[in-house]
């Protein structure tokens, strides 16, 4: 078998506020993620999900357990970790252009070439007419199609997402995920998505790992066994949400249990 893009084992995660309790965010969590794979994370909120995200970028310390990337153990930020935020994030200042051209400038490569290679991933997004806008000349789905082609420039081999289309009204956020479908098969990376909406996983995901309320571990991983692109009215893909559904009810209730305790 063909070695995991992504290795998790017996990953933790406890924060240590001043003056106050231990947080557990994250308990033993195992995961392989298979090359070239589309992988969502869903569950209650607080649950750490997205804190598993950023001990992936390696922009956060696991408290326990080791996370490798092609067999190396992930200890700093690196190229072959793109990760999007839910607000695009990108500089203000600087055009659409040079906003994706800033890793591949710290990267080294010479002016000329980053600026073909980002009018390259950009045209590939559909905004190829808009390298010279700034930031808030673009609508809320431009934006963040302009934060993926600025982390594909770096040609990531995974691709990490932290609800990217939350923001985004109904009609965006669907043809967001059609975008975001056709750069998976593009760019051939494997890409985790964390989201909170169980149509947006049946929709997307090659597998999804449901989180048990916090502390998070792995309650279950569900395969989705339906042809691309998923028709909404196929009895299988509700089966998919009613058992989404019954699979969170219990963890949303512990989650806002817990809340009312604190």
């Amino acid at each position: 078998m063909a070695r995991p893009a992504l290795s998790l084992r017996n990953v933790s995660k406890t924060w240590m506020p001043e003056g106050r309790s231990p947080v557990i965010a994250l308990r033993d969590f195992d995961l392989d993620v298979a090359p070239g794979e589309f992988v969502v994370f869903l569950g209650p909120s607080g649950c750490g999900k997205s804190t598993l995200l950023y001990m992936i970028a390696g922009l956060e310390e696991t408290t326990g357990g080791v996370i490798e990337q092609n067999g190396r153990v992930v200890t700093e930020p690196s190229a072959e970790r793109g990760l999007i935020f839910q607000e695009a994030s990108l500089f203000p200042w600087l055009t659409i252009a040079d906003n994706v051209a800033f890793g591949l400038s710290i990267q080294g490569v010479l002016p000329q070439k980053r600026k073909e290679m980002a009018a390259d991933i950009l045209r590939s997004v559909g905004l190829g007419d808009m390298l010279d806008k700034k930031p808030d000349e673009l609508s809320g789905g431009m934006r963040q199609r302009a934060a993926c082609a600025r982390a594909l420039a770096m040609r990531p081999s995974v691709l990490m997402m932290d609800e990217p289309f939350a923001a985004l009204d109904v009609q965006t956020r669907a043809k967001m995920q059609d975008f975001l479908l056709q750069i998976w098969r593009d760019s051939k990376a494997s890409i985790i998505l964390v989201t909170h909406s169980i149509d947006e996983a049946v929709s997307l995901a090659d597998r999804v790992v449901v989180f048990t309320s916090r502390p998070g571990r792995v309650k279950t991983i569900v395969p989705i066994d339906l042809p691309r692109p998923r028709p909404t009215r196929d009895p299988r893909y509700h089966e998919y949400r009613d058992m989404f559904a019954e699979l969170l009810a219990d963890e949303v209730d512990r989650a806002f249990a817990e809340q009312e305790t604190r």
